[in-house]
């Protein structure tokens, strides 16, 4: 039996979609006090489909894109629960979405946690295409090789590698 999208999801049920412990949705409410569980006699929690989203999204901010505990934390703080509640919204109702710019581990989480915008596949190759040739530019720099040649070689070879 599933339960609809509006139903209150018990503990077992939140841990068995996420994929993650129970313990760890407890640990959770404890260093995310926006995490605000339904709880019931006995001290049962059932989670609202708002908790999901949100839980959903610090999940995937956690696990898939390498954020630390600290680092969702602010996110919520500076920029809101629902920037975050973006990245929870089911996989099934994104389509074709791509985010602005894709952050590193330790720059760009501002971009990350930014609204996300459909982009053609133009634009994403065009993009890719930069990427590439930047890190083409520093690897030259890092091998000692001028700059000026560093910087203007990678966007030739980037090109040429896409087309294979």
């Amino acid at each position: 039996m599933t339960k609809t999208a509006e139903a209150f999801r018990t503990i077992s049920e939140v841990a068995d979609e996420l994929k993650v412990p129970k313990h760890v949705l407890r640990f959770w409410e404890g260093r995310f006090p926006q995490i605000k569980p339904m709880k019931r006699g006995g001290g049962r929690r059932y989670y609202r489909p708002e908790d999901m989203t949100l839980l959903r999204g610090i999940c995937h901010l956690l696990h898939a894109e390498g954020y630390t505990i600290k680092g969702v934390q602010k996110i919520l703080r500076e920029q809101g629960v629902d920037t975050v509640k973006q990245f929870g919204v089911e996989p099934e109702a994104v389509v074709d979405e791509v985010p602005a710019a894709a952050p590193g581990k330790r720059a760009g989480r501002k971009a990350a946690a930014a609204a996300r915008s459909p982009l053609t596949k133009a634009e994403v190759r065009e993009r890719l295409l930069a990427a590439i040739a930047e890190l083409e530019s520093c690897r030259g720099v890092l091998l000692g090789k001028p700059i000026e040649t560093a910087a203007r070689r990678p966007v030739q070879k980037a090109r040429r590698s896409a087309r294979v």
